[in-house]
């Protein structure tokens, strides 16, 4: 069988496998080898084979019974061993259920106790607080402070604490009998401060922001913590204005200073604000007053580029610093910082504006004239219109003494290019320096002086010349030099109606009043109350007085620009008085701040307002009013809720100071640490 089994080598194959017997029997090969084919002997040798595949098959079987016997017995005893495993599982959950429920009882018994401990223990606490503050005002009254908490520079930190609490408590303590022992609790509590804030200043100018905090920190309860806020400004502005350009200057230490500013004190908006109220009102003042003082009397042309250039820059600065986080009313406080500075310059910028353009205007047409060797006549009025009635007479009669001007159109192109050069300036200044309230009657007087020189002292006057030249009828030599006059007037009076349109009718157009109309329904009829009502349960409005007037108005003059104009003209006007609109409710909405019901009402509002803005039929119009009504969404929503409305589809991509100051608005923000939600 062992001959037998090689037999059985896998790969198995049935027909290979017989070859391979017959070969290995004598006498069984196909070819009979060295010895003949003998079938018998190979019949024989198959049947012999046969018979021990047989009994090889029967062990094999045993075998595999015995195997399969074996296998049920031991599944048997696992399922038991499984069994007797789940009983025991089943015992230990419960023996876990009832040690849960014991150890719930135990941990419900300790918190009561706990709660015992702490009410028994903070009288306690309060009691050790106040004998140690008795102790040491002990010491104060007997003038030995022997405790080493005040005698250990280590320990200014605990000291601060002490004296601060000794301070308030002798505020309490009636003057006549404890005047000594308060004026020394004063002395060391102003000592003490006066060490913080030099400690605050060695800490500022090592660098060393930890030690900042800590001790802004414990100033803070201190008188002294607003004037630790001014060194730690002085300090900040030291070196800092190296370069001869405080623009840019200022707005680096403004960039710096932020980043740094969150990390030492706990309200960095106030300090940011008092930082740049102390650059404008000192740095930029100062620099504002050297530039234009000096020049405001002896150089008006360079005082008026003084005051445009200072007063543009200082507004482009205002947009930078209106980045960071100064506060809810920031743009406001902005505003007042400009206007505190350029107010006394600004409230008679028309009258030098005015009187300069004047000189500078006679004086460009009385060069011109010098250059000509020309003496103006005295010419008298409406000239133009007795040309045209003589024109149109058509006569022979003669027009009067003829002047030979020979050849002389006196009309420049130079001249007119100075003359809206000038003017073109003066509409920029105006444009910048000029109150909105202001702006269309200033620019009217700036243009108004562009009409009697350009106009009247040159054009009309060249006219009047040339047709004082014309030739009588029966002339032999006829040089009708007029046509060119005419010729040259009509291309300068080209370049007049130009800029009319360029510079001027920007600056008068009637949005602004539109505009103006709006903010004053507003100021007079939105009341703070309308946003936080005395009783939340009892609004029964749908939207508030003001955006009712506001909306019924913007209408009316939707409609009205729609029956004024045509074609393109509408589309573009609307979106620009779109935009405008929603810029003002953008700002009004700033300036209040909402309870939980008032939010909802200005939520009304600005849906009321988004309604009036599907009049315009400007797809940015409304895509302004939808941002506008998800920003007032952050009025009313949980603050857990704050962070998820925030990356809603509406407000993910705008500004995150934005989406705060929105939040700043609430009436809870201060409670509810709402900025901690948000951030």
């Amino acid at each position: 069988m062992a001959a037998a089994a090689q037999l059985f080598e896998e790969p198995f194959d049935a027909d290979e496998y017989i070859e391979r017997l017959a070969w290995r029997t004598p006498g069984g090969g196909s070819k009979g080898g060295a010895e003949a084919f003998d079938p018998k002997r190979l019949l024989e040798e198959f049947e012999n084979h046969i018979e021990e595949l047989k009994q090889l098959d029967e062990r094999i079987q045993r075998k595999v019974e015995k195997l399969e016997q074996q296998c049920h017995r031991e599944a048997k005893e696992f399922a038991h061993k499984v069994q007797d495993l789940q009983r025991s599982n089943q015992v230990a959950f419960q023996h876990f259920q009832e040690l849960d429920e014991h150890i719930s009882y135990v941990a419900t018994k300790v918190c009561h106790l706990g709660d015992q401990l702490e009410g028994v223990n903070t009288p306690r606490q309060r009691a050790v607080e106040a004998q140690r503050l008795m102790t040491y005002f002990n010491e104060f009254l007997d003038g030995d402070l022997r405790s080493d908490v005040f005698n250990n520079p280590e320990k200014i930190k605990e000291a601060a604490d002490i004296i601060q609490k000794l301070h308030l408590i002798a505020q309490e303590l009636p003057f006549d009998r404890f005047a000594d022992v308060k004026a020394k609790i004063a002395s060391k509590y102003h000592d003490l401060e006066r060490q913080l804030i030099q400690e605050f200043t060695n800490a500022q100018r090592r660098g060393e922001i930890g030690r900042m905090r800590e001790v802004a920190a414990v100033l803070l309860h201190f008188k002294g913590y607003a004037h630790c806020v001014d060194v730690y400004i002085k300090q900040c502005q030291e070196g800092a204005y190296m370069c001869n350009d405080i623009f840019d200057d200022t707005a680096v230490l403004c960039q710096r200073v932020n980043k740094q500013v969150g990390e030492v004190f706990c309200s960095p908006e106030t300090v940011m604000a008092k930082l740049i109220q102390s650059i404008f009102d000192n740095k930029l003042q100062a620099h504002v007053k050297e530039k234009l003082d000096e020049a405001r009397h002896s150089d008006v042309e360079q005082y008026l580029k003084n005051l445009y250039d200072l007063y543009s820059r200082t507004t482009l600065l205002t947009n930078k610093l209106a980045e960071f986080n100064l506060g809810s009313d920031k743009h406001t406080f902005l505003s007042r910082l400009i206007k505190n500075i350029f107010s006394i310059y600004l409230e008679n910028y028309i009258e030098m504006e005015r009187q300069y353009l004047q000189s500078r205007s006679a004086m460009i047409l009385q060069r011109y004239y010098d250059s000509k060797n020309h003496q103006k006549r005295p010419l008298g009025t409406g000239s133009i219109q007795e040309l045209k009635e003589r024109i149109r007479q058509h006569t022979n009669l003669p027009l009067g003494p003829s002047i030979d001007t020979h050849g002389e159109t006196f009309l420049s192109q130079e001249v007119v290019v100075n003359l809206l050069q000038e003017t073109r300036h003066a509409f920029e200044r105006c444009h910048k320096l000029s109150d909105p309230a202001d702006l269309p009657r200033n620019a009217f007087c700036i243009f108004l002086l562009l009409v009697d020189h350009l106009c009247v002292d040159h054009i009309d006057y060249a006219l009047e010349i040339g047709l004082s030249a014309i030739p009588s009828a029966d002339a032999k030599n006829a040089n009708l030099y007029f046509l060119d006059v005419v010729q040259q007037a009509n291309t300068i009076f080209h370049l007049f109606d130009k800029q009319f349109n360029d510079h001027l009718m920007p600056l008068i157009r009637t949005l602004k009043c539109m505009v103006g109309h709006m903010k004053h329904i507003l100021a007079t009829e939105q009341r703070k109350t309308d946003f936080r009502p005395e009783d939340e349960n009892n609004v029964m409005i749908q939207y508030t007085t003001a955006c009712s007037k506001v909306c019924v108005y913007v209408s009316s003059q939707v409609e009205r620009v729609r029956r004024s104009m045509d074609g393109k003209n509408v589309d573009t006007v609307l979106a620009e008085l779109g935009v405008r609109f929603h810029r003002l409710i953008h700002e009004h909405l700033q300036q209040f701040t909402y309870s939980s019901m008032g939010g909802m009402l200005a939520i009304c509002d600005v849906a009321e307002y988004r309604r009036s803005a599907k009049d315009f039929r400007v797809p940015l119009v409304l895509q302004l009013f939808d941002t506008l009504h998800a920003l007032c969404n952050l009025l009313v929503v949980a603050p857990d809720n704050l962070k998820q409305v925030c990356c809603g589809e509406q407000l993910t991509n705008l500004d995150r100071n934005l989406l705060h100051t929105f939040v700043q608005l609430r009436a809870d923000y201060r409670s509810s640490r709402l900025g901690r939600h948000f951030t």
